[in-house]
């Protein structure tokens, strides 16, 4: 979320586009979560101002050196702090209290399955599983196109199990690791990286946070994912097609040395496979939120750290006399620089600037919607417009304003729409956000991980071809999903 020094309107266009389009519609609409409508109130129109100048401050990161989670941090207080005086003016004190622990709620659970996800992806790149899979992409000589083509075609085939932002996070280790240095072509991968992963979550309820939504409210079935199937693989094959060109067919040149994973690196990844299968599990069969199952999966890791310590003495006597058999003297010097493993260190190693910018939108995002913009734009666009350029359009936005409170605004409103429409909200919400790095959780996590190589300004100047994506991906759904589209 990089952005280049002069301060450009393309680049706070959507930002002001959304908070413009809100200001401009008379308050006729009750906040449909709050108790106020303070959307034509003067303090509506500040914190509105307010969130504008913290996301423009946040596209400015690399020009001002200050992290992404400070503007929104700050941008969050005030803005609560706000609604916090407003309601106890007029003597309603907890309802405000009551709708930023709800915020508060959806927060930690995005929040708990993030640090678990990144807890496991540190812990497998200490035990060396990455370098391992490094050297054998070297060994098998992949030449950069064909990373670009591996990467992107199994984030797009892993998102729908394992959700978009753990797949994302995995895929971008791979990357980084094999084009160490090539901040380019990391910059090209992360992108492609993103778009698959958050088409393939579109297609499938664990994918991502919405379809989850969508399908915890009986809006659409389990199996009628699938009929997004053939618009997500559009969404994702259009730009990565075009982008692809822009590979240079390089192939990395191998290091010549091999290179061994450390003791348990297998049994994390089966480990990682079981948390990712117990989440699924505590939501199809006990109907609980999936950061139960992750965060008993953190558990699993806990107890597998606590076993590589404990029997870490007698692993190394074991493989010392072994080695000594063998006269491999470099083995021994590496069973030197053992060191035992520490779950708690993994954690210390996960992104917590993504993580606080990632508490300081959604309650930024929550408070707006509390004071009832959101529920007023949903009004009106499904009042005014047509369901399918509503459904278009609240995509686009979901590119600028995370995808889960524009979800859940639609839900709240519950327009009157076919099951067409629900499937296409479910769509472009899902991929929308792949326009802009800040648009989707995978999107951020990844400026996180890849740093320096994957930037704000990076990710943009590819927006136009991930849009011919996002509008093709959409006429193949009302080409091949044509018949659902009547209401019944």
């Amino acid at each position: 979320m990089n952005n280049k020094s002069p301060f450009s309107w393309q680049h706070r266009l959507p930002a002001i586009a959304f908070a413009l389009l809100c200001l401009a519609f008379s308050p006729s609409v009750l906040a449909m979560s709050g108790e106020l409508d303070l959307t034509g109130s003067a303090v509506g129109m500040l914190t509105v101002a307010i969130f504008v100048l913290a996301y423009v401050l946040v596209m400015l990161e690399e020009k001002l050196h200050m992290r992404k989670s400070k503007p929104v941090l700050v941008a969050a207080g005030i803005i609560w702090g706000l609604i916090g005086w407003v309601y106890v003016s007029n003597g309603m004190p907890d309802a405000a209290e009551h709708a930023f622990r709800a915020t508060l709620l959806e927060f930690s659970e995005l929040m708990l399955f993030l640090l678990v996800a990144m807890t496991y992806i540190n812990a497998m790149d200490e035990r060396g599983v990455f370098d391992a899979l490094r050297g054998w992409m070297l060994e098998r000589g992949f030449s950069y196109r064909s990373l670009f083509w591996l990467t992107g075609g199994l984030a797009f085939v892993i998102s729908p199990v394992a959700d978009n932002l753990t797949t994302a996070l995995l895929m971008c280790a791979v990357v980084t690791k094999v084009a160490e240095g090539n901040h380019r072509f990391i910059n090209l991968c992360c992108v492609n990286i993103v778009v698959a992963a958050n088409a393939g979550g579109a297609f499938s309820p664990f994918g991502d946070i919405t379809t989850l939504m969508v399908w915890q409210a009986g809006l659409v079935e389990f199996y009628e994912f699938f009929e997004l199937l053939g618009p997500s693989l559009t969404n994702f094959l259009v730009p990565a097609v075009v982008m692809s060109f822009f590979v240079p067919n390089y192939h990395p040149k191998a290091h010549g040395e091999h290179i061994e994973m450390k003791r348990g690196a297998r049994r994390i990844v089966l480990l990682f496979l079981l948390t990712v299968a117990t989440a699924v599990a505590c939501h199809t069969l006990l109907h609980l939120p999936p950061v139960l199952g992750m965060m008993t999966g953190l558990g699993y890791l806990q107890f597998f750290g606590y076993y590589l310590r404990r029997s870490l003495p007698r692993e190394l006597e074991r493989q010392r006399t072994h080695y000594q058999k063998r006269g491999d003297l470099q083995a021994l010097e590496r069973l030197g620089s053992v060191v035992p493993f520490d779950v708690f260190n993994r954690i210390a190693r996960a992104e917590w600037d993504t993580l606080l910018f990632f508490y300081g939108v959604v309650m930024c995002v929550g408070g707006l919607g509390f004071m009832g913009y959101l529920a007023m734009l949903s009004e009106v666009l499904y009042n005014q417009w047509d369901a399918t350029w509503a459904n278009v359009f609240l995509g686009l936005i979901s590119a600028v304003v995370d995808n889960i409170p524009v979800m859940f605004a639609v839900l709240t409103m519950e327009p009157d729409m076919s099951h067409g429409h629900w499937l296409l909200i479910t769509l472009t919400a899902g991929v929308g956000g792949s326009l802009l790095s800040v648009g989707s959780a995978a999107g951020v996590a990844l400026m996180g991980q890849a740093r320096g190589s994957y930037t704000f300004l990076g990710h943009l100047k590819w927006s136009p071809i991930i849009f011919l994506g996002y509008v093709a991906s959409i006429l193949v759904h009302l080409w091949l999903n044509a018949g659902s589209f009547a209401l019944h």
